[in-house]
């Protein structure tokens, strides 16, 4: 009879292992796919699987820093992985289905042309003109056939001044419109101030807004999912009604805070040799709080 049925088949193949090795397991990176995640996967491949046409709807997925933005389009890269076949010549061709890149802190066309530049195997020279490095981008993003590129972190483009706001995206606009692709841009609330100044930009962006989660039936389904990958020998219950209730105070509802809050409370379950999460742990590590980019959480030493 199984032992451990309260985890996944990931976790039961370290489980009999050290506490170190299961500390290290914990440390890896990890996307929980829960249903939000499956349904914007599954909008990003409609939008993968469209004809190609001049005018293409976009999308922009925003949400409080920690919330997960980043790790959902990570792993849906991950999903359209690069893959080499060969041309009509017989030679081998590298293909890039998505190329996710991340905005530079200067709201600068040539430096969005570098920051995808950046994602290619190919040297370049930052130093090029803006003609050229250009004409590069282009040449090797028709080379490998991309059919979706990603825009993280796009409320750096804010730092800039009106002006160089509506450059940066006309030139995105431009690379969407020349390429007859989708554009995903990603990040914090206020990305959509960059879209309210153009209403033919804004006409051309759905939204996808990921708010904290709600203390409900779909938490406490996540904590089930977190739970299913926390390498401890015995059930900790989390989705029951107060760990669950404790756990969403503390987090606040942030994916990202509450990843991490978990992992504390599970690493000290190992060396303690608690095996699961209790009430008790959960109350030890409350200063395991949401931050912002203002106040730092503070260390218990």
């Amino acid at each position: 009879m199984d032992r451990y049925t309260h985890i996944n088949d990931e976790c039961k193949k370290i489980i009999e292992q050290s506490k170190q090795e299961r500390i290290n397991f914990l440390n890896k990176d990890v996307v929980i796919e829960y249903n939000k995640v499956k349904k914007i996967h599954q909008h990003l491949d409609s939008m993968l699987d469209r004809p190609k046409k001049p005018r293409v709807q976009n999308l922009l997925i925003v949400g409080e820093s920690n919330i997960g933005k980043t790790s959902i389009i990570k792993s849906f890269e991950a999903k359209h992985n690069s893959y080499t076949l060969e041309n009509e010549e017989g030679m081998s061709v590298v293909v890039r289905p998505v190329i996710s890149a991340l905005a530079s802190e200067v709201a600068e066309v040539k430096h969005l042309y570098i920051s995808i530049l950046e994602e290619f195997w190919t040297p370049f020279n930052p130093a090029d003109s803006l003609v050229k490095l250009r004409h590069q981008m282009f040449h090797l993003m028709q080379e490998c056939n991309v059919q979706m590129l990603i825009i993280d972190e796009v409320h750096h483009f804010l730092r800039g001044t009106p002006k160089q706001q509506r450059n940066v995206m006309d030139a995105l606009k431009n690379i969407g419109n020349k390429l007859m692709i989708p554009l995903v841009c990603v990040g914090l609330k206020e990305a959509e101030l960059i879209l309210t100044s153009d209403p033919q930009l804004a006409s051309r962006f759905d939204i996808i807004k990921l708010p904290p989660w709600e203390l409900n039936k779909d938490f406490r389904i996540l904590l089930k999912s977190f739970e299913a990958r926390l390498p401890l020998k015995q059930p900790s219950n989390l989705h029951e009604k107060e760990k669950a209730t404790l756990l969403h105070l503390i987090s606040q509802g942030n994916t990202g805070n509450l990843h991490r809050l978990l992992i504390e409370c599970a690493i000290y379950a190992i060396e303690n040799d608690l095996e699961q999460i209790t009430l008790e742990t959960i109350n030890k590590f409350k200063w395991v709080k949401p931050t912002n980019s203002i106040t730092p959480r503070e260390l218990p030493l």
